[in-house]
């Protein structure tokens, strides 16, 4: 009996020691016992190849690209270069110098009117700019964020400028019709009921898709048009202030307004620390909580997450739900941090700035981040482009639309900046 133990005794110890030495060949690379196989990057080694071989790198090429479109424009819109370029083959150099200095004049004036005006008398007079800068960035990265969280889950939402609207004048309404309570507690529900407006714009259209599957970037585009009319409707007449000729509400209690965070000589105010809680609200939502989670198996293949167990209609009203909530976030910041009344211009470009944004950032939200302090940069220096340097506002809208364009075909961009091709995977 013993005798026919043995066998098996010297089996458990080979299995033994093959699972000690997987375990310590698996520290260093290899399993004793088996064909050696290639040990998979670590999380620097991953970060780095994507962000200088692969598909991270394209976002800072296309705004790269669209910079040297840029300066080709304002090159050729220049009076000087156009002037000196009349008598090229005399004094060829003199057409050099003009395109050289009306392209660093441009983008310095940029710079100057966006990051640090070094020519201010001051250190405060300087950081004005960069203030300017961060301003603008506040409602584009939120609704921004708003879009990147539908793109993430496979729906394409086209309403931000709505949702904005809907967020506007969502927050109008109480600080104007409901001072029923204390200031700080009056502050916070102006904001809850902006977010719940934009919530309810946005979710409703999420309703229509689970329901009816409605295509929802058709419907969130008509409710864009829904919502402007009806803020031109509420504008002349019941939301119209008493003595106003434009069509514009009376200006709102102070004891709404978001906080002031560097005093009244700069236009930062407390709606960018709403879009830093935002980012990272964000962040968790979709990496760390089981909701995000269904948000991205929605995207990946809504067939799958429906055999999953997943609930697909009430998923896209979530969805829908949280991206509309965001963009309410920023008509809050624009209507009770920027604006402080409501007119027909709350929205201004920014729904359909933070579709680029969200492009731009890859629906990540650092880099939803980095895409919407960038677009605030180029609004905040356009201004300093045009007034020093004569350079017409018109060549930053074609520089975001060319940013669009070079993040919409990768291959370009690869083409422009001599990049390998990217090797397909098969499956």
């Amino acid at each position: 009996m013993s005798d026919e133990l043995k066998p098996n005794e010297n089996a458990a110890e080979t299995v033994k020691g093959a699972v000690e030495g997987a375990v310590k060949g698996a520290a260093k690379g290899t399993v004793e016992g088996a064909d050696s196989q290639p040990t998979s990057p670590g999380r620097f080694a991953t970060l780095t190849r994507d962000l200088f071989t692969g598909n991270a790198l394209i976002p800072v090429l296309a705004v790269l690209a669209s910079f040297l479109v840029g300066g080709i424009l304002i090159a050729l819109s220049s009076e000087s270069v156009q002037s000196a370029s009349s008598y090229f083959f005399a004094r060829p150099g003199d057409t050099f110098s003009a395109i050289w200095n009306s392209i660093f004049g441009a983008y310095d004036a940029l710079f100057r009117g966006s990051i640090y005006n070094y020519q201010a008398s001051n250190f405060g007079d300087g950081i004005l700019s960069l203030t300017q800068t961060l301003a603008y960035a506040t409602p584009i990265t939120i609704a921004g964020l708003g879009l990147a969280v539908a793109f993430r889950s496979g729906l394409f939402n086209i309403g931000g400028t709505g949702q904005i609207i809907a967020g506007a004048v969502g927050s109008t309404i109480v600080a104007l019709y409901l001072p029923i309570w204390p200031g700080p507690l009056h502050f916070l529900i102006a904001v809850l009921a902006g977010v719940i407006a934009g919530a309810l714009f946005g979710g409703f259209v999420g309703f229509l898709k689970a329901s009816t599957g409605a295509n929802e970037v058709i419907v969130t585009i008509m409710f864009n048009y829904v919502a402007v009319f009806l803020l031109h409707y509420s504008l002349t007449s019941w939301l119209k202030a008493p003595l106003a000729v434009n069509p514009q509400s009376s200006p709102l209690p102070n004891d709404v307004l978001y906080p002031s965070l560097a005093g009244s000589a700069y236009p930062l105010h407390a709606g960018f620390i709403a879009m830093l809680l935002a980012v990272a609200g964000v962040w968790w939502l979709m990496n760390r909580s089981s909701v995000g989670f269904h948000f991205k198996a929605l995207g990946h293949n809504p067939s799958a997450s429906r055999v999953a167990g997943i609930n697909i209609g009430r998923t896209y009203f979530l969805v829908m739900a949280v991206s509309g909530a965001l963009a309410g976030l920023a008509g809050t910041s624009q209507i009770l941090g920027t604006e402080k009344y409501l007119g027909t211009g709350v929205a201004a470009t920014y729904g359909f700035d933070a579709i680029t944004v969200a492009l731009l950032g890859r629906s990540n939200p650092m880099g939803v981040l980095a895409a919407g302090i960038l677009f605030g940069g180029l609004r905040a220096g356009a201004v300093t482009m045009q007034a020093n340097q004569n350079v017409p506002i018109d060549i930053v809208y074609v520089v975001q639309s060319m940013i669009v364009l070079f993040i919409a075909a990768p291959p370009l961009v690869r083409s422009i900046f001599f990049m390998p091709k990217q090797k397909e995977v098969r499956a």
